[in-house]
């Protein structure tokens, strides 16, 4: 006899309705409402005691669905940990947290893991039938306060945790973009002014019928190679960027060049160095505290310092943790962790406060970042007129050389 498969619950699809109703009182107010159909907005509202008046249906214009940014998961594990606190049981937590949100794309997916949850599902298996946004860290630690029976507090941690971590990308972020923009900028003035401001001068040149400075001849003809060869150079800087982007994602040795360069760079390289370590102290005290076992708790590290060298050093504690080493004693191994980190590591080891040391850990290098990039910062502003200015002065400069000359003849 065939037995029937069951079937997964169907997530029905919502859409943006705008009311218009009266309240206990008589005084018209109006919102916005999330459903599946007006009839559901219109009981929602007499429920909470509003008349309903008007109910639209709105039509919003999208190419494609919004993406789901790591700050939307962030914002979710804080509501429902919220929620939970407060006592709201977690599909109905789910419900409220979905139906609210404004990204689309995020609210199908809150509905669908609470789809999963009704048809019998963990919190945990749901969370990890979707592995592009809850990585291994996220479902081991909802793992472990599903099974202590204090997912509401683990949920919490796990908020407080991606907050931290999503803000000090932003910080990287920043620093990075900095720089990047000066370049960009002056290479976009040179060229703007090799194209069409250089010619002009050519023709004023040729009229003079004299030998030009080396200088002036110099960016003469890089001015005549631009505009014979700009489609040559559009191609090479697309070919360029399409062969890095695909060494990125293909080879794992190029990744780790990369990353190498960056923490030995200067400037750069020590904020990159603080990140890692941050991340490395935030993501292992959060691990520790919720109960996770060092060894399995290091194999999510590993993968959230955001560095492949740092990484590839805590997979190497990792295999020396589990042949009976300390933490600290595997820390001694590898250079990249500073003196005071271990230190710091030996005293929560022996304190039985290891969670609450490396979390001071995380602090202070949160906050070196944050110093550092703001210093950066302040380096930057003057450090972009000297750039700015040195390009468009020196062809300032190339170009009145010969003007200079045939006043100093005359």
């Amino acid at each position: 006899m065939a037995t029937k498969t069951a079937r997964k619950p169907k997530t029905e699809k919502s859409y943006e309705y705008a009311w218009t109703g009266t309240d206990r009182r008589g005084k018209k107010i109006k919102g916005k409402l999330r459903a599946a159909n007006d009839a559901i907005v219109r009981a929602d509202l007499r429920k909470q005691g509003v008349t309903p008046i008007k109910v639209q249906k709105q039509i919003t214009l999208s190419f494609g669905k919004p993406k789901i940014a790591t700050g939307d998961i962030a914002v979710f594990s804080r509501q429902l940990a919220t929620m939970m606190k407060a006592g709201v049981p977690l599909v109905q937590a789910l419900d409220i947290v979905g139906k609210g949100h404004n990204n689309q794309s995020m609210q199908e997916l809150i509905l669908a893991i609470k789809a999963e949850i009704e048809g019998g599902t963990s919190l945990t298996n749901a969370l990890r039938k979707h592995p592009l946004y809850f990585d291994d860290l996220f479902c081991n630690l909802v793992e472990a306060g599903e099974q202590a029976g204090v997912l509401e507090t683990l949920l919490d941690r796990i908020a407080t945790y991606k907050e931290k971590t999503e803000s000090m990308k932003k910080k990287i972020k920043k620093a990075l973009v900095y720089p990047a923009s000066v370049i960009v900028v002056g290479v976009v003035v040179t060229a703007i002014l090799l194209i069409f401001v250089v010619p002009i001068f050519a023709e004023l040149f040729e009229s003079f019928g004299a030998e030009l400075p080396a200088f002036t001849q110099l960016v003469l003809n890089m001015s005549y190679f631009i505009q014979d060869y700009w489609w040559a150079i559009l191609l090479g800087m697309a070919a360029t960027v399409i062969l890095l982007s695909n060494l990125w994602k293909r080879s794992p040795k190029f990744r780790e060049l990369i990353d190498r360069a960056m923490l030995k760079a200067p400037i750069f390289g020590s904020i990159m160095h603080k990140s890692a370590l941050a991340r490395f102290a935030r993501t292992t005290s959060t691990m520790f505290a919720a109960g996770v076992p060092m060894v399995e708790a290091l194999e999510s590290v590993s993968g959230a310092t955001g560095s492949i060298v740092y990484g590839n050093a805590v997979k190497e504690m990792r295999e020396d943790i589990a042949t009976g080493q300390s933490l600290r004693l595997a820390m001694e191994q590898q250079p990249l962790f500073p003196h005071m980190v271990k230190q710091m590591v030996a005293i929560g080891e022996e304190s039985g406060a290891l969670d609450d040391m490396l979390s001071k850990v995380a602090d202070f290098y949160e906050e070196e970042v944050d110093n550092a990039v703001d210093s950066l910062s302040s380096l930057m502003e003057p450090l972009i007129m000297v750039v700015l200015g040195t390009l468009v002065g020196g062809l300032v400069v190339a170009m009145y050389l010969p003007i200079f000359k045939l006043g100093a003849v005359i």
